[in-house]
């Protein structure tokens, strides 16, 4: 027994002779359990060190005097900020606040709704700032950290994994934000704006929602649709979309009458107004008409006809055919700037 013991000196827990009768034996933590766990805890500490100097908070003074604010993230040295389009809406007066406790006047460079995110920028030069990394590579089960200011609790961090991809959530304009990822980081009010990191210490989403009394769900806009939005408004101060004209909302298509029209759609879009003198009204579209095929794709809801009003539809011909009464009519709309 005493060459075993010394032979095989991990066994001894396990041993007999080492514990009295009825005596619970004490479990034996395995040794890669303990490196994962240091192996999760440098990951989020390494995040933390490099990216939390461009944490910043946003405090903003709108109408009357009323006050609110979220978080930022510094992407560039020379002062640019990103952030939340809600964080700064109405704002008449923005400050940032560094983590080094100093704070900054800020400007507005552009804000766009429709994504939830803004730009603005404070005076300075060699700021610390975050990298952009990229959200095409994410998969559901990695490893994120948030970084920001919830509750006023500036450099607040937390972890959690994503866990899903591709969600769709309203904008506070009605529009549809997607893709959009979802994450188990605990978010709270005044996150919002803040960066969504990974292990490699880039910014892969801003965190833009919560839903208030979940527990596990929050939700951040993807890096990659930020960084056209961010090229956008830096470059013109506004994201450019067509305009159509029109008020519309789904409608549910008789059965018999897709069959016979051969439609590749069980709903449209129906025109409840078209306002004069506007692309829609130009185009030829009349209150009542139903939208089941724009530029050549089928449309189903008022959402699918947003997504195809890109800057990339303004100006061009879009074909449309639309059910009017118990016909198939071909048309073509050429949208405006919104």
């Amino acid at each position: 027994m005493a060459n075993l013991r010394k032979e095989f000196p991990l066994r001894l827990v396990d041993d007999p002779v080492a514990h009295a009768p009825g005596t619970p034996r004490a479990p034996v933590p395995a040794p890669a359990d303990v490196e994962l766990l240091d192996a999760y805890s440098k990951a989020v500490v390494h995040v933390v060190e490099k990216v939390g100097p461009a944490v910043v908070g946003v405090t903003v003074r709108g109408a009357r005097g009323r006050a609110g604010g979220g978080s930022g993230v510094l992407f560039t040295p020379d002062g640019y900020v990103l952030t939340n389009a809600h964080v700064v809406a109405g704002a008449r007066e923005m400050r940032v606040t560094l983590t080094d406790g100093s704070e900054h006047t800020a400007i507005l460079v552009g804000s766009d709704p429709p994504t939830d995110l803004a730009v603005i920028r404070i005076e300075g030069v060699h700021l610390p700032h975050a990298e952009l990394g990229s959200s095409a590579s994410l998969r559901v089960g990695q490893l994120v950290v948030a970084i920001g200011n919830p509750l006023v609790f500036s450099n607040t961090v937390s972890a959690g994994v994503v866990s899903a991809l591709a969600r769709s959530m309203r904008a506070q304009d009605g529009r549809l934000i997607d893709p959009i990822l979802q994450t188990d980081v605990a978010l709270n009010p005044g996150n919002s704006g803040g960066p969504l990191v990974d292990t490699h210490a880039r910014v892969v989403g801003i965190n833009t929602m919560i839903i208030l009394g979940a527990q596990g769900l929050s939700f951040a806009v993807p890096i990659d649709t930020a960084r056209w939005v961010i090229g956008q408004l830096m470059s013109a101060g506004r994201v450019r979309r067509g305009f159509l004209g029109l008020a519309a909302q789904v409608r549910p298509l008789p059965k018999r009458l897709a069959r016979r029209l051969e439609l590749a759609v069980e709903t449209g879009v129906e025109v409840m107004q078209a306002e004069p003198g506007k692309p829609a009204a130009r185009g030829g579209l009349l209150p009542g008409d139903v939208i089941v095929a724009m530029d050549g794709k089928p449309v189903r809801n008022v959402d699918e006809v947003h997504r195809l009003l890109d800057a990339g539809s303004i100006g061009r011909k879009l074909p449309i055919k639309a059910v009017r009464g118990n016909d198939l009519v071909d048309m073509e709309v050429t949208p405006a700037e919104g």
